[in-house]
């Protein structure tokens, strides 16, 4: 490939660039910053898509570490970068800045305290990499103590305060402002909202990020990258100074991850250019701004080095908790909107892209956006109301269609369900199925209940949900277990009208000559109307019958005989099926 060499794991430019590594060139991004002059600026972008590369690519070229190192950038946009009268502008600019480069990717705890451990290990080794300023009579008697003491011990009042005097030293021997380089500053927040200690987080960041990039009189220029956009009134209190380019934006949309016509040439020259429709399938579907068919460059490279092998690359390199978590444990709406997703169908939300970590439970919005910012889901068409549409919201409001991205990721949410019924039950969920399609009642009520039994806790909220309520949103989990296992035989829907109500589960068979179609009702049983279980599920019938839940498959071309009704009767996490 232009004589370099595919690789994975380069995250750094002059490891890349000395190495001969694969690279498309992306420096375009140093000279579309550094124009638009502005203090401070947060870019949002999925993982995985060259947000730590463009940083350290933004270090090679900025800071006095690199001065004289032309021959990174040579060949290059930047570096053939010419103004009117001929100059070569950016060439003088390379080199003559101190930066400070620092990077929260490896932040990841379960408690406050382990995450405060590891964000002081960053500073303490910016430090260290420093400790040339302690030479000389830079630093006073003061200053130098300060310095010395900066370690793993320090508090987090001193820790919150260690980047900005770092920034002060760095001014004062380079009689130059400094340029501070934070990449992946959300890493610590997610694991702060799924551990729980999500408010101490909070105000430690406020905090750092005040003294960092609000009144720091040693700033040159501030550069932040993530996956998501934290909510201004969280850690970016009072920041006026901050300039935010999230997914929807269309700035810098072609310097992260690599467009459609980067991706044909480098498969092209890679001898794999009748792979580009298959590619385009699996990987293609990001968006950012205006600017459709981006493609995650590690799973583009993975395929390159893997000699055209098709992989859920992206998916796998995380444990995607976060998104499983909102998904498994979400409302019944969140799980019926992933029905239709699952399916291929799209479907409308209203976005905010600040995300409030505080609201994902209770929102199913909040969780749409950060499927959106982290890349699980895409957008498909974008409107602003003309007027005002009643249950939906106000002239102004602007309203998103999203669907999932690509094929790759529709499979990583496929494996996501499956673990869900993993573990001991994966084997009673397969079974379950094969007793539901040959009419096994006796199987179908012995591997339920061992679901039931192990699953039913997954599916609970964190607080405030009984025995009684989590039958309503394992449901739903089951629906989509059932989606997974069997999209390839049945239509399957849930929650939809037919006759004179709605059923809650309908599998029509895609060949009617092989499979009979299913009606499935859930019960929880109400002990001071039915003396047992045998009577909720009597009562599921009744209420298949009476509400005629049978009339769309009917209407449809099925004979009675060929429908079989079921109904669940649940008890705790005890389940009869009739």
């Amino acid at each position: 490939m232009n004589e370099n060499r595919a690789g994975l794991g380069y995250q750094y430019f002059e490891e890349v660039r000395t190495n001969h590594i694969f690279y498309i060139d992306k420096t375009d991004f140093i000279r579309e910053w550094w124009e638009g002059a502005n203090k401070v600026t947060l870019i949002t972008r999925p993982r995985r898509f060259g947000k730590t590369l463009n940083m350290s690519m933004t270090e090679c070229f900025f800071s006095t570490k690199y001065a004289g190192r032309s021959d990174l950038f040579e060949g290059l946009s930047i570096w053939e970068e010419q103004s009117p009268d001929g100059e070569y502008p950016y060439r003088k600019l390379q080199g003559t800045f101190p930066v400070i480069f620092l990077s929260f990717a490896n932040v990841k705890a379960t408690t406050y305290k382990e995450m405060l451990f590891k964000i002081t290990e960053v500073i303490t080794d910016l430090y260290n990499k420093n400790d040339y300023l302690l030479e000389g009579n830079l630093l006073n008697e003061r200053e130098q103590k300060y310095f010395q003491e900066i370690g793993l011990r320090m508090n987090s009042e001193i820790a919150a305060g260690a980047i900005r005097s770092m920034a002060g030293f760095m001014q004062r021997y380079y009689n130059q402002k400094v340029i501070i380089i934070l990449d992946e500053y959300d890493t610590p927040m997610q694991d702060a909202w799924i551990s729980g200690y999500w408010e101490e987080t909070v105000s430690f960041f406020s905090g750092l990020f005040n003294s960092t990039f609000k009144t720091n009189e040693y700033l040159e220029r501030g550069l932040i990258t993530g996956i998501t956009r934290v909510s201004k009134e969280s850690i970016f209190t009072g920041m006026n100074n901050l300039n935010v380019i999230t997914t929807t934006s269309s700035k810098y949309a072609a310097s992260f991850g690599f467009t459609e016509k980067e991706v044909f040439t480098a498969l092209e020259d890679a001898g794999l250019g009748d792979q580009k429709e298959k590619v385009k399938r699996w990987y293609d579907g990001f968006t950012f701004g205006t600017c459709t068919d981006i493609y995650n460059p590690w799973s583009i490279v993975s395929f390159i080095n893997e000699n055209g092998k098709y992989d859920t690359y992206w998916s796998n390199t995380s444990g995607n908790g976060l998104v499983n978590q909102l998904i498994q444990k979400g409302t019944p709406d969140i799980k019926q909107t992933m029905e239709d997703l699952l399916q291929g169908k799209g479907f409308e939300a209203e976005i905010d892209e600040k995300i409030v970590f505080d609201q994902l439970n209770g929102s199913a919005d909040a969780v749409w956006s950060l499927l959106l910012a982290t890349g699980y889901l895409k957008v498909l068409n974008v409107r602003t109301l003309d007027e005002d549409e009643e249950g939906i919201g106000e002239e102004g409001d602007v309203w998103y269609t999203l669907a999932i991205t690509n094929f790759e990721v529709r499979r990583m949410f496929r494996k996501m369900v499956k673990g869900w019924f993993g573990g001991n039950a994966e084997m009673s969920y397969n079974n379950f199925i094969k007793s539901l399609l040959s009419n096994d009642v006796d199987g179908m009520n012995e591997f339920m209940n061992k679901i039931a039994l192990y699953s039913f806790s997954s599916f609970d909220t964190t607080k405030g949900v009984s025995d009684d309520d989590a039958p309503e949103r394992f449901y739903h989990g089951f629906v989509l277990g059932l989606m997974v296992e069997l999209a390839a035989r049945f239509e399957i829907t849930s929650n939809r009208e037919s006759g004179f109500g709605r059923y809650d589960i309908m599998l029509a068979p895609k060949n009617r000559e092989k499979d009979y179609a299913y009606i499935i009702e859930f019960k929880v049983h109400k002990p001071l109307r039915e003396k047992d279980l045998a009577q909720t599920v009597a009562n599921a019938h009744t209420q298949i019958e009476e509400k005629q839940y049978e009339a769309k498959l009917i209407s449809s071309g099925f004979s009675p005989a060929q429908i079989r009704k079921y109904g669940f009767a649940f008890k705790g996490k005890e389940c009869l099926i009739g």
